[in-house]
């Protein structure tokens, strides 16, 4: 996007210099993974001659790095395609796996396709020059892995070491990124296509994702930061359905405190009409037969897929958390 290649793009280029290259530059923002953008990216390759054989590499955050990928999977049935990550939730996160989507107004990541790349090469000190605020929206991804399914990586993160990745500690950020794609990869190894564990990986998605479409992909909420507030509604959620213990609910609310991460109570504005988010988690890839399909925990470090998830209860917990923060 504009905003990597101001930082690098000369770099990249002088990086290059024995190869062919064509260099396609977008606005930076969500709003990018349109099906209009993509077309435009798809043109572009078409008008400068590429072939299916040639290489398309993803410089980026995981905005770029879902376009192009998914560019890669479609133009000419298929080209090989490398993701260099320049944020950390795309390097803790979006750039492993092989999903690559774009957005369109029924929601989030809703047409894509599953393409693997041949390489993810991650450089941390790209980190160096990101804001604050896109540390903590990918910080929020860390945390997952261990919410999710490792107690002892959040109990280590608790205890000094998240604090150390927003300082962008070097051993701290390697720790973190080889954690968390560890988790990832052995996770998509059982279930590349998301029919059954890889909905894991989903903790805080589904209310996350109905919290960006509610906020219109302007900007204003950051996927890492739906993601989190998607979080802790999660566990707010399990908690009322009598699966988790209130005291790992105030561990994770307490930690996000600590962190300064985006909660409930910062995405108010966006839950005043409850069937309209109840709406757009019904509008989730994961969702079977019309029923809700929910990432839910029993615990720190132990999530779990609950299919046909109480759509009552879902709307009761959100008609509530409503009237609470918009109190």
């Amino acid at each position: 996007d504009e905003t990597v290649h101001g930082l690098y793009g000369e770099a990249v280029q002088t990086a290059l210099t024995d190869y062919k290259t064509h260099m396609i530059i977008r606005p930076a923002g969500e709003a990018q993974k349109s099906l209009a953008n993509l077309e435009e990216i798809l043109e572009s390759l078409f008008r400068a001659g590429f072939g299916r054989s040639d290489l398309l590499i993803a410089f980026g955050g995981g905005v770029i790095g879902d376009l192009a990928g998914f560019a890669a999977a479609i133009f000419k049935r298929g080209m090989p395609f490398i993701q260099v990550p320049t944020t950390l939730l795309s390097q803790v996160d979006s750039s492993v796996g092989g999903k690559t989507a774009i957005n369109n107004s029924f929601g989030k990541n809703l047409v894509g396709a599953f393409y693997q790349p041949q390489a993810v090469i991650t450089d941390t000190d790209l980190l160096s020059t990101l804001p604050p605020r896109e540390l903590k929206a990918g910080y929020a991804e860390v945390l997952k892995y261990g919410l999710l399914g490792d107690a002892a990586f959040f109990g280590e993160l608790e205890a000094g070491l998240g604090a150390d990745i927003l300082a962008l500690d070097p051993a701290a950020l390697s720790r973190a990124i080889y954690i968390s794609c560890e988790t990832k990869a052995k996770i998509v190894a059982q279930d590349e296509r998301e029919g059954g564990v890889r909905a894991l990986l989903n903790l805080g998605h589904t209310f996350g994702h109905a919290l960006e479409l509610e906020a219109g992909y302007d900007g204003d909420l950051l996927h890492g930061e739906a993601v989190s507030a998607g979080m802790e509604m999660a566990f707010e959620f399990s908690a009322a359905q009598g699966l988790c213990s209130e005291a790992d609910v105030k561990k994770v609310k307490s930690h996000f405190k600590q962190l300064g991460l985006t909660s409930i109570k910062d995405v108010a504005p966006l839950l005043k009409n409850a069937q309209k988010i109840l709406s757009h988690m019904e509008q989730d890839k994961k969702n079977e037969g019309g029923a809700l399909t929910l990432i839910l925990a029993r615990g720190i470090g132990d999530a779990f897929v609950q299919k046909s998830a109480p759509r009552d209860a879902v709307f009761n917990y959100l008609a509530q958390l409503s009237e609470t923060v918009n109190a």
